[in-house]
């Protein structure tokens, strides 16, 4: 096994709660929500009216703007976002790539469906107009490894590049492959993490005709609500979570700040179904497992769970049973879901929670799972219901699952 170490150095967000990342983390500590009605259509004849919308964006807001004219004319809305968090990432850890060898340094970001508000343009463009008036932009943006080919032309980096694409975990799937350029020396930095931008009108209609969403129009705020007994489904979101990992030495040669030490990657499948997760939880309990294993740590070592959580009747308690199964079933361990607050962004939430479990480890508190009155039969652990804990955490985990039966789980440790 390889003695490389592999830290965190820089965070960087795009939420519907702002993108700020200290502001955002305040916001969730206070338990705000950051859904609201969708503005960018019409949604009169759809069922469910309200998402985690990123609203008023135009482009990556720290170009000037003729560059982010350029940015939202060659970039679908989801690299967008990724080149936005990961140009926040890059600053927040104050790496210079211009004193870096750029073959050492890589990117690699999750998707769980790329460039879906290309592709959807870009259709009606065929229907309405003919095959001669779709755009010459349109493969290079919709193809699911533009947010990581975006990230690296920008930065002018040219070692490990690559996209991951498995669903919900693909974040989180980014940046264990990240983990292991770094560890097996393929790089020395990399910037990793997940970007989505699937709420739209085709997105909606996909995830309503899978009868997934909750209905929760009369109280938007609270219709994310996981382990609760009233809860109906997820809420659709968009964002992207971006972090920059560095090889130990690396990173304190340069004098940079170290958020925590990513330790263990885990990962598994269900073998069972394309959408539904194994009821006893047996793969995520696995890809637990396996986590704590790569990480060197047992069960007791770990004092916190930022959870898949997303408010789903089969999922949460999937996941329940799951940590029962690597916990014990009387477990006290802390688990909270941050998707109460930013609702679900699919490819994007391991990037996002990477992030929270970052500033978990920084800051000594645990956000809440707001919108739990009522746990539901089966749904005994410790949610960190509706108010924030202060805790000191050593070691902490976050779950990420996907459509397709994949698992992945991340440990995350001071250093």
């Amino acid at each position: 096994m390889s003695d490389r170490r592999v830290v965190i150095t820089g965070l960087g967000w795009v939420t519907s709660m702002g993108n700020d990342v200290n502001d955002v983390w305040q916001q969730l500590l206070n338990g705000t929500s950051g859904i609201k009605t969708v503005t960018r259509f019409d949604t009169t004849e759809y069922p469910v009216k309200f998402g985690g919308e990123c609203t008023e964006w135009d482009g990556p807001p720290q170009m000037d703007p003729p560059n982010r004219k350029q940015a939202t004319k060659k970039m679908d809305r989801f690299a967008q976002f990724a080149v936005s968090a990961a140009i926040d990432a890059v600053n927040d850890a104050g790496i210079d790539f211009a004193s870096e060898n750029p073959w050492r340094c890589g990117s690699i970001i999750g998707t769980g469906i790329g460039g879906m508000e290309e592709f959807c343009g870009g259709y009606r463009k065929l229907i309405a107009k003919g095959p001669s008036r779709v755009s010459p932009f349109m493969v290079p943006k919709l193809m699911c490894n533009a947010g990581s080919g975006n990230v690296s032309i920008h930065f002018g980096i040219k070692g490990p590049n690559s996209a991951v694409a498995s669903a919900c975990a693909s974040a989180a799937h980014a940046i264990g492959e990240a983990v292991e350029c770094i560890r097996h020396d393929a790089a020395d930095v990399m910037i990793t993490g997940g970007s989505e931008a699937a709420l739209n009108d085709l997105g909606m209609a996909c995830f309503v005709a899978l009868k997934a969403l909750s209905k929760r129009n009369d109280a938007i705020t609270e219709a994310s609500r996981p382990w609760d007994a009233d809860r109906d489904g997820f809420v659709l979101s968009e964002g992207a979570g971006i972090i920059l990992l560095e090889e130990y030495e690396h990173a304190k040669a340069r004098g940079a700040k170290i958020y925590g030490e990513l330790k263990g990657f885990g990962q598994s499948a269900d073998g069972s179904h394309i959408t539904a997760p194994l009821e006893d939880g047996a793969g995520a309990s696995h890809a637990m497992n396996q986590a704590l294993a790569d990480a060197g740590l047992s069960p007791s070592d770990i004092g916190y769970i930022n959870a898949h959580g997303t408010s789903t009747g089969l999922g949460d308690l999937a996941e329940t049973r799951a940590i029962q199964k690597s916990f014990g079933e009387d477990t006290k361990i802390p688990v909270s879901s941050t998707k109460s607050m930013t609702g679900h962004t699919l490819g994007a939430s391991g990037g996002i929670e990477a992030v929270i479990l970052a500033k978990v480890l920084e800051t000594g508190k645990v956000p809440p799972t707001i919108n739990l009155h009522n746990p539901s039969e089966g749904c005994t652990l410790d949610y960190v219901p509706n108010e924030a804990r202060d805790l000191e955490v050593t070691h902490a985990m976050s779950n990420s699952f996907g459509f397709g039966g994949h698992n992945v789980s991340l440990v995350m440790s001071k250093v």
